[in-house]
């Protein structure tokens, strides 16, 4: 007996003992799960649904959460700008195994359905959550405002800060709206000042990440 079974919208002909890859589906490995959009059940009394099968069901047992061979797609553009892009992507896939296939019955069969991920939202929930250690937690940092903020640049002349790495012209104009208009004043933030600069340009971490303390005192050192 074999059936024809829908499921990330593509169609599958499987019968017991087949290995299936199938788009991600929200189950852990060891779950069994049922897929109900049964198109056609085949064998010595063939069925056709319209469009599925009522009752009719095929249970798997989920073996691995995987992901298919790289794809890359390459776009390239020879008019005006000659522009080109590559970009890579590997599918989820979900490796199961057919179990059972259920000519009736199988909405009233108590497993688990199989659903894609993209239309279940607490599927991570599912998963075994381990608390952290309490010697691993990282201590939140306290936001400070920094009290070298500036209401003009000294002297009308503020310095280039789009020399700092990842600092363009809008960076620079909302730093300037907070009062930053110099090297020395980014060079001087302590931990607790980077915080809230952090809140207030609305890039978490990008301070420390792009090292501006680092660049802001070398900066200022050659203006010396």
């Amino acid at each position: 007996m074999f059936a024809v079974l829908k499921t990330g919208g593509k169609q599958y002909r499987v019968q017991a003992g087949d290995l299936l890859r199938v788009e991600r589906i929200a189950a852990q490995a060891g779950e069994t799960v049922q897929f109900n959009d049964i198109l056609m059940l085949g064998g010595d009394s063939p069925v056709v649904g319209a469009p599925i099968v009522e009752g009719a069901g095929v249970q798997a047992e989920v073996i691995d959460q995987i992901k298919a061979d790289k794809v890359i797609h390459y776009v390239k553009r020879r008019r005006k700008h000659s522009s080109q892009r590559t970009k890579g992507h590997r599918q989820k896939l979900t490796l199961v195994k057919i179990t059972d296939i259920l000519a009736s019955g199988a909405d009233a069969s108590g497993v688990k359905a199989a659903i894609g991920t993209g239309s279940v939202k607490d599927w991570a929930a599912d998963a075994p959550v381990t608390a952290p250690k309490a010697d691993t937690a990282i201590p939140e940092v306290a936001a400070s405002k920094p009290a070298n903020l500036l209401t003009e640049a000294r002297d009308g002349q503020p310095d280039d800060l789009k020399r700092i790495s990842g600092v363009g012209p809008k960076l620079e104009g909302l730093l300037h709206k907070n009062g930053v208009f110099h090297f020395d004043q980014i060079a001087a933030w302590s931990p607790e000042e980077i915080a809230y600069m952090d809140d207030q340009l609305s890039f978490k971490g990008r301070i420390e990440r792009d090292g501006w303390i680092d660049q802001a005192k070398q900066f200022e050192a050659e203006k010396e």
